[in-house]
């Protein structure tokens, strides 16, 4: 290798510029608490918190004098919830938007069906109780993190100085400024050898709806607990640390010996006069950054973020891990796949790069027995699946995709790593992929007991799917659609709902599959439209199987035909395919409009069943398949009617593709008008497939 000491010179200058930027870990999640009180799923208080995250996001994001700021009370006496959201002040909005949207989704997976949680990242942090907290300006929870690393020259000028400089930053934050924050940097003459340029850092910070002198007491508290950690850490704890910081949701405060936030200091101050003692020697100057200790108290159970921060000490330590990554680069630059299971999945933050993601043929090919037939699970649109185990005991399934996909390999992979961030405890959890020998594989998480149609539609095992069960099975795929449209970062319409994609795991919890694959793999498709169909008919919107028109409102037509389905135990027919068969829509519309509709329900439910959430589930699922998109609800609509004990539905009309018993059958193939909503044009049957596959001329979406 030519001028090795040049490649170690650049890469130990760009990490020394990585670990000073302050935009580093911007939205890490550095810590959060999770009461030991429960909610139940799908009652008042369930929809009142994911009203109330809905109402802070939008509260901290659409303020115009408040930006990043917002606290929200919704429900009432038992059901009462309330919440607060908040940004660092010098977080611009695109930033602190992404923050707050991870912070409503990792609140949900982290403390699942607790009352109270608290999470704080590096940008923002979030607050829900059902205790009414927002009327105190006191904080008893706090979380404390220092560095380390302690100053070589004197321990006590150094405290005297941070002490000087947080009290100047809060009595800015506090009376002169109106987001209750402030920013500034110390200039002194005593040069300690850990100092870059003789400067310290600080910031403070309060939410805005505090008054001035609530917050000047609240940040002086902190400071307080710096010098004497009253009620907190021990004492001495910051003493002599070269970063330090107290986290609470009313206030919080920070020093470092480097620039750690964005834009120019509010403040610049001179260190005031002192009889500085000589520093003692030391090595080179090297500001080092260590990963926090904390004292997290005794609220709940409290849990700081695994990921460290490279720690730079000495310049031979630096050149040697940077020659040996160099070499691994150079032995590995024709080959980046993992050749072992991925183990640092669990937090799907932590997923850094594609190739992070990544898994070696090799393994998948020993895991499933080389594909082999009796550890196939069954087969879609996309290509077979295929059970598998991995050296470490892990059971996943295995996609093998039956075509190419249309997208770039540089494209795929950052449609991947944005997919597998997602996390729902509604959707199966993709781990990772392998691209390599033409092959396109896919690495999900195991689901033991397969899809909803091997149980719903199989006359020995439907008795399994009691009214309770499949109540929940509605309600989970509603959330799992809802966090897809318009909670996740992608926004991702799934294009193919049906039984057979709905996964259920041991408890019959159901996971959706398969979404963000019309994503992943979308060929001749703007945002809006397709020029190749490809789904499941008698699951298909009218408007995209003729038009190849596709929203939301597409998914939400698949969903209301699931629903009808779970409700009668009756698989869904195309209405071309198969005239001696009575379509599924056309046999609970004419018993809706006979007023005989409680004759639908699956005969192996029997009478065990509230007859009002039945009819509820039925007249959801007739106004999510209505003829036009517009009449149809959205899945945040949906989830407010299957929660709401008593609420008044709109009365359903005609559904699409609904044949009444004495329509003269139209028999596929034939060319036809449109009548009562059915598709028009030449329909060749060889076109479509059955109800459990995709179309037979495959094409990835």
């Amino acid at each position: 290798m030519k001028y090795p000491h040049l490649l170690l010179a650049f890469f130990s200058i760009f990490l020394l510029a990585l670990l000073h930027s302050p935009n580093v870990n911007a939205d890490t999640m550095l810590y959060y608490v999770c009461s030991s009180t429960n909610y139940t799923a799908n009652t008042t208080y369930d929809f009142n918190l994911r009203t109330l995250l809905t109402n802070l996001r939008t509260g901290a994001t659409n303020s115009t004098t408040n930006f990043g700021f917002s606290k929200s009370i919704v429900g009432s006496n038992a059901s009462e919830i309330f919440g607060v959201m908040l940004c660092r002040g010098d977080v611009n909005n695109s930033d602190c938007y992404s923050c707050l949207s991870q912070a409503t989704q990792d609140i949900q997976n982290l403390c699942p069906y607790k009352k109270a949680s608290t999470i704080y990242y590096d940008s923002c942090l979030l607050r829900l109780s059902n205790k009414n907290f927002l009327s105190s300006t006191n904080d008893s929870t706090k979380y404390y993190l220092r560095n380390n690393l302690n100053i070589t020259g004197s321990q006590t000028l150094f405290d005297s100085y941070v002490q000087y400089l947080l009290t100047a930053t809060a009595n800015f934050a506090a009376f002169s400024s109106s987001k209750k924050f402030g920013t500034a940097q110390l200039n002194q003459s005593v040069a300690f050898p850990e100092l870059n340029q003789s400067h310290i850092y600080g910031l403070a910070q309060c939410t805005p709806d505090m008054s001035d002198s609530d917050c000047a007491s609240c940040l002086n508290g902190q400071i307080g607990e710096l010098q004497e950690s009253i009620g907190g850490p021990p004492k001495d704890w910051f003493s002599g640390k070269i970063g330090g910081r107290i986290l609470s949701f009313r206030c919080n405060i920070r020093y470092e010996i480097f620039s750690f936030y964005g834009g120019a200091s509010f403040l610049s101050l001179t260190a005031p006069t002192q009889n500085a003692p000589t520093p003692a020697p030391s090595p080179a100057p090297v500001t080092t950054l260590t990963p926090p200790e904390t004292n997290l108290g005794d609220e709940g159970r409290k849990k700081t973020s695994t990921r460290t921060i490279l720690a730079i000490t000495i310049p031979l330590v630096l050149a040697l891990v940077l020659l040996s990554g160099l070499c691994a680069c150079f032995v590995k630059k024709k080959k980046r796949a993992l050749t072992k299971p991925l183990l640092h999945l669990g937090n799907p933050e932590e997923i850094t790069s594609a190739e992070s993601l990544l898994f070696d043929f090799s393994v998948l090919r020993v895991a499933t027995t080389d594909f082999a037939e009796q550890n196939k699970l069954g087969e879609g649109g996309f290509g077979a699946v295929y059970k598998g185990i991995l050296p470490d005991g892990r059971e996943i399934a295995v996609k093998r995709l039956s075509e190419r996909s249309g997208n770039g390999l540089g494209e795929l992979k950052n449609e991947l790593l944005l997919v597998a961030k997602l996390q729902h405890r509604n959707l199966v959890r993709l781990l990772g992929v392998c691209l390599e020998d033409q092959e396109k594989l896919l690495v999900y998480e195991y689901v033991p007991n397969k899809s909803l149609d091997q149980i719903l539609f199989d006359a020995e095992k439907r008795h399994l799917l009691d009214w309770g069960r499949r109540y929940k099975i509605i309600c989970g795929v509603a959330r799992g659609l809802l966090y897809l449209h318009e909670e996740s970062q992608l926004k991702i319409i799934h294009r193919d709902l049906t039984a057979s994609n709905v996964l259920l795991d041991t408890e019959m919890n159901p996971k959706i599959s398969d979404f963000g694959l019309a994503r992943l793999f979308g060929r001749d498709q703007t945002q809006e439209f397709t020029s190749r169909i490809a789904g499941t008919y008698g699951y298909m919107s009218p408007e995209y199987a003729t038009h190849g028109q596709f929203s939301i409102k597409s998914d939400v037509f698949s969903y209301g035909v699931l629903v009808l389905e779970i409700i009668t135990g009756k698989k869904n027919s195309n209405p071309l395919e198969n005239e001696e068969i009575e379509h599924l829509l056309s046999f609970v519309w004419d018993h809706w409009t006979t007023g005989a509709i409680t004759e639908v329900a699956d005969p192996f439910l029997g009478q065990n069943y509230p007859m009002d959430e039945m009819l509820k589930c039925i007249q959801i699922g007739l106004l999510c398949v209505q003829d036009n998109p517009a009449h149809r609800p959205t899945m945040s609509n949906v989830a407010v009617m299957l929660s709401a004990e008593t609420m008044s539905l709109d009365t359903p009309s005609k559904p699409a593709y609904c044949i009444e018993r004495n329509s003269i059958p139209i028999r596929a193939g034939s060319n036809f008008s449109n009548v009562d909503g059915i598709i028009s044009g030449n329909i060749d049957k060889h076109l479509m497939s059955r109800n459990e596959l995709s179309i037979t001329d495959i094409e990835p979406r």
